[in-house]
């Protein structure tokens, strides 16, 4: 017997590099025929990891799963940059780093955790004036998106290959780590954008447990 879509699953999915969220969604929709497909946490598209995807029944529970703690790994490009945070746009300043050691690095990391005071970016899906504030960004507009208080409650730096800086975080809903990469540049004297990253926790569902879309695929034409 397969799956009961409708009766409701949580689906743990490794999100392919440049997918969307939503493309994901679409897919798995298209896979299990089942309208009600959502969701838990939206990953960049040049970002790849763990994404929770609820059909049917479960999608009631999307906000619970939201609301988990979030792990990531990943890498800040130290020196430079872009208008999205990210590598989604092309490099738009770049900066001085001869004055920035691995010590400051890592005391630097320290003023980001616990609760701290964070902007997400201007290429975002918050809503500022009841408008995505990427669709004003990509319009020209000044999008003026308002800061939140988020929780971070571990930024590890796992490596430093100037200009490449390698972390871990684990953080509450709400965080944006395109913002804490530009924000970290700017607290080293700098620039940086986010140059990859990986979701390896939602709460206790982790990476290690997800499957590929492809995978996914051939499991269900197998169970009909």
């Amino acid at each position: 017997m397969g799956t009961d879509f409708e009766a409701g699953a949580v689906l743990l999915f490794d999100k392919p590099l440049r997918w969307t969220s939503f493309d994901l969604v679409k897919k798995v929709r298209g896979i299990t025929r089942v309208k009600k497909v959502g969701h838990a946490g939206t990953l960049d598209p040049l970002a790849t990891g763990l994404l929770i995807i609820c059909t049917g029944k479960k999608t009631k529970e999307i906000d619970t799963f939201q609301a988990q703690i979030k792990e990531y790994t990943g890498t800040f490009f130290i020196g430079a940059t872009t208008p999205c945070y990210d590598m989604e746009q092309p490099v738009d300043k770049v900066y001085e780093t001869a004055h920035i050691t691995e010590e400051m690095i890592r005391e630097t990391a320290k003023q980001f955790t616990g609760s701290i005071d964070q902007t997400p970016p201007p290429h975002s899906a918050v809503k500022v004036d009841g408008k995505r504030a990427y669709d004003l960004a990509r319009a020209g507009k000044e999008v003026a998106v308002k800061s939140r208080t988020i929780e971070i409650e571990t930024f590890e730096i796992t490596g430093i290959a100037l200009p490449v800086v390698s972390f871990r975080v684990v953080c509450s809903k709400g965080t944006y780590i395109r913002s804490l990469a530009h924000d970290f540049g700017k607290a080293l004297g700098s620039g940086a954008y986010l140059s990859s990253l990986v979701r390896t926790r939602i709460g206790e569902f982790r990476l290690d447990d997800a499957i590929t879309i492809d995978a996914f695929s051939e499991q269900h034409s197998k169970s009909k």
